[in-house]
Parts: structure tokens; sequence; C-alpha cells
């Protein structure tokens, strides 16, 4: 019996001794895996000491300034100015969206657009406001009916007049953006629109006349005066004074001479 179980005792030892030494075929993997991973690390190590040290030699201070672009209004100086805080800045690392920005604070400047010119050098590219109507007395509006300059030093006279409250900007430059075409193509200038306090409108034609269109059904009302009133106002402009639409149904016309001519709206009283 004990020599039995000792018999048991030496096979169990020879397993677990077998089981030991079966692992060293690992040692040197394991030891060639750690030198690969060290030898990666470093290489990326030196890639990004290298990729640094090419960063630093190539962002330069910026030194150069190209301008392009078609613009009348803006100054050279206006330009350059904005831009000199920026020249410290290296061409890699200089903020290219806040240079951006900081143009298109310039009066007159709708759009800007900055690229990097190689090798420490930067292109600006301008696009000037078109100014398509004034606002108030002073004020300039553009293509979109935005009120780009609220107080602008010259004025161009031929310029249509938008009124309106503070805050009614956009609503008017949106009926005058509409309107214009219209009455273009019956053979009409538009000069103003004016929409007051109390929410009526009225527009003034190139000849001086006025069209009343008041509060309501305005759209209707404009349909109305262009459909069956351009054409009295076209042949007779001298003469007209304004044009009444604020009727259900018909208009009247104030003549420059004492007379008053009413289409179906003899007896009827004007809405608001």
């Amino acid at each position: 019996m004990i020599f039995g179980q000792r018999k048991r005792n030496r096979r169990k030892a020879e397993r677990s001794g077998g089981s030991r030494y079966s692992l060293a075929w690992l040692k040197p993997i394991v030891a060639g895996g750690l030198q690969s991973v060290l030898g990666i690390t470093g290489m990326l190590i030196g890639i990004g000491i290298m990729l640094w040290g090419l960063a630093l030699a190539f962002d330069r201070p910026i030194g150069k300034v190209e301008v392009g672009g078609r613009f009348q209004r803006v100054a050279p100086v206006q330009i350059e100015e904005v831009v000199a805080p920026f020249r410290g800045a290296g061409f890699l690392s200089i903020d290219l969206d806040a240079l951006r920005a900081a143009l298109e604070t310039i009066p007159w400047v709708d759009r800007a657009r900055v690229e990097r010119s190689w090798p420490n050098g930067v292109r600006v590219f301008i696009t000037e406001h078109v100014a398509v109507a004034r606002w108030g007395e002073d004020g300039l509006m553009n293509t979109r009916g935005q009120l780009f300059l609220p107080h602008a030093r010259h004025i161009p006279p031929e310029l249509p007049q938008l009124i309106g409250p503070a805050g009614t900007e956009a609503q008017v430059a949106q009926l005058y953006l509409k309107t214009y075409p219209r009455l273009l193509a019956v053979g009409m200038r538009l000069s103003k629109v004016e929409l007051d306090p109390r929410g009526a409108w009225e527009l003034t034609l190139g000849n001086g006349a006025r069209v009343r269109l008041g509060r309501q059904d305005v759209a209707t009302r404009l349909e109305r005066f262009i459909a069956i009133a351009s054409p009295v106002v076209a042949t007779r402009g001298a003469d007209v004074s304004y044009v009444d639409l604020r009727y259900s149904n018909g208009f009247s016309i104030g003549w420059n001479a004492p007379t008053r001519v009413a289409h179906d709206a003899q007896d009827a009283k004007p809405d608001a």
C-alpha cells in the first residue's frame, strides 16, 4: 500500500514538473513582444518629436497679407488694422476663423474668406454689401433686407427709402423686395415703403403718387392696385396724388386737381 502511494505521488510530481517546464517556450515570445512594443513606442515618440520640430520650423510669424476681391467702400488700411493683431501668430497656428470674423465687422464687408499662403502669409478675399435701399434717414440695407449700416455718411440718392418702427426692418424690406419687381413690370418705380406705428402700409411711386394699403389684406389690395389701378396711374401719373385701396372691393383716386374719382366705392368709407 505504501509502495503504491509513493508511485502515485511520483507520477503526480512528474506531471506537475512537466507543466512547469512546458511554459518555458513562452518566455522568448513574451520577451520579444515586449521588445517590439518598446520599439514601436520609441518610434512613435521619435516621429512625434520630428513632427513637433517641423511644426516649429514652419510655424513662422505671419509676414505677408494678400487682399483680393472686388470692393470699393472698404479701404486697405481698414483691413490692415484688423489683421495687425494676428501677425504675431504663426503660419500654422493662426486662427483663420477668428480672423474672418474680425474682418466681417468692418463696415461694408458682407463676407470675408481667409486662407494660408505659403510660406508665411495669408490671403484675404472681401465681398462688399450691395446697398439696395436706405432705412430711415441714413441707414443702408443690403439685398437680403438686412440693415448693415445704421448710420451711413453717404447715401446714394437713387436708393428707395424704407421707413418703419424699430425692429420692423426685415418686415418692411420683405414687402419692398416682393413689390419692387411687380411694379417695375407695369412701368412704375417704387421710391418709398412706409409702415406706420399703427401697422398701416403706404407706398410712394417714383412720380410721387402714394398708394395707401392700410393694415388689412395688404397682399390682396396690392394685387388689386397692380391689376386695376396701375393703368390709370401709368397714363395719368402726373395728375394722381394718391390711390386709396382701403376698401373691401374697390379703390379711390385722389387727384392733384380738386376732382376726386372713385371706382366701386363712391359712398363707401375706407377700412383700416
